[in-house]
């Protein structure tokens, strides 16, 4: 079986729990047809770079995917389909990526940046 990333951006007005329930539907139809999903990550509301379809902002999902292509396929079919999806994007690689992608490590080291005090670095003249 080959190695996926897929990465998918949903409308901004609908909720987490719907974000959930694509990511559920998502990974039943790779398991249905003989994969499976090692890792799904959710990575928040973010403001898009450009208006999609009258939308600023989406829900960023990543699914790790080891699967047969006749999988993915179906999945992008059914992705297609949804119309709570703006884009999506699909890349075969080599290896999985192991823990948290680089966006969650990003996003936790932004986190922790802000909670730590500053040094007043102001110089007096």
């Amino acid at each position: 079986m080959s190695l996926y990333e897929h990465v998918l951006i949903a409308r901004q007005d609908i909720t987490v729990a719907q974000v959930e329930s694509i990511t559920a539907d998502m990974t039943s139809i790779i398991e249905k047809n003989g994969g499976k999903v090692a890792k799904s990550e959710y990575w928040g509301l973010k403001t898009l770079a450009y208006k999609i379809k009258k939308n600023r902002k989406g829900h960023y999902i990543m699914l790790n995917i080891d699967a047969p292509f006749a999988a993915v396929a179906e999945m992008e079919r059914q992705t297609r389909i949804n119309e709570d999806v703006l884009r999506f994007m699909t890349i075969r690689v080599d290896a999985l990526e192991e823990g948290e992608s680089v966006v969650l490590r990003n996003k936790a080291d932004k986190d922790r940046r802000r909670s730590t005090p500053r040094d007043d670095k102001r110089k007096e003249y």
